[in-house]
């Protein structure tokens, strides 16, 4: 049994926190991407650039090895 483990991704545009989400859920790194600037935009960007911070800090980075 293998066990899955949220990480930042090594496909990144500025911190790989969009693609690890896409790659941990199956979801397309670019869709991802779009659907959370979206998101973001519609919710007067501020609160999204703080969330993407957070996680960004928060979120173990991947090994370049894995």
């Amino acid at each position: 049994m293998t066990t899955r483990r949220f990480m930042r991704s090594n496909n990144r545009m500025i911190a790989g926190v969009c693609a690890g989400i896409a790659e941990y859920f199956g979801w397309s790194p670019s869709a991802t991407r779009f659907a959370y600037v979206l998101l973001s935009i519609l919710s007067v960007a501020f609160p999204g650039i703080i969330v993407y911070v957070v996680l960004w800090l928060v979120i173990p980075e991947r090994s370049s090895g894995v």
